[in-house]
């Protein structure tokens, strides 16, 4: 393992120890700040996510923007591939699909202006650590060599850390938004 790869995983370990106690905590109406951006955007086709294991919940936030303009959901095809989002309305059949995340059944593409991304770890300078398969960053380098594509990073305040470990093919947050706050990055 590489010195880099090294404290990555460290980092992940620390920041999965502090988001399953902030899971467990329980925090009522942690989608609220969330649908506050959110109102801000009405219209934009939105991409958010399911949420596995101990990842702070989006739906409620997503299931609002959802009455106003189309929301998508990401869809794995396959490793070193970016995303690909499938339209997504609150109560509809889902699958299991890769990586214990749910996919709409009949999936009919969308292409998001606005992404809610999950994360690991972030930093207030826009730095995101993710699970380590480098969907979401080939994902935004390719959506945003067509446009101006909004990059929400949606956690627990619980998974901020300094000096994240990064590279240069990392893509940056516009915004991060917590349970707590929403953040504009800075550096």
């Amino acid at each position: 393992m590489t010195p880099l790869e090294e404290a990555k995983a460290a980092a992940r370990k620390a920041a999965f120890a502090a988001r399953k106690l902030a899971f467990q905590a329980g925090i009522p109406g942690a989608a609220g700040r969330l649908s506050e951006v959110l109102a801000g955007y009405r219209g934009v086709p939105v991409s958010g996510f399911l949420p596995i294991r101990t990842e702070i919940d989006p739906l409620p936030a997503m299931a609002e923007a959802a009455a106003h303009g189309p929301v998508g959901v990401p869809v794995i095809e396959g490793a070193g591939l970016p995303l690909r989002f499938a339209l997504w309305e609150p109560d509809m059949p889902l699958i299991d699909g890769p990586f214990g995340a749910a996919v709409p059944e009949t999936p009919e593409w969308m292409e998001p202006e606005l992404l809610i991304v999950p994360l690991v770890a972030f930093d207030r300078a826009g730095g995101r650590l993710g699970y380590g398969g480098g969907f979401y960053d080939r994902t935004l380098e390719r959506l945003r060599a067509k446009r101006s594509t909004l990059a929400v990073g949606f956690a627990f305040a619980a998974q901020e850390m300094e000096g994240l470990p990064l590279e240069p093919t990392d893509q940056p947050l516009d915004l991060i938004v917590t349970e707590r706050e929403v953040i504009t990055p800075v550096g």
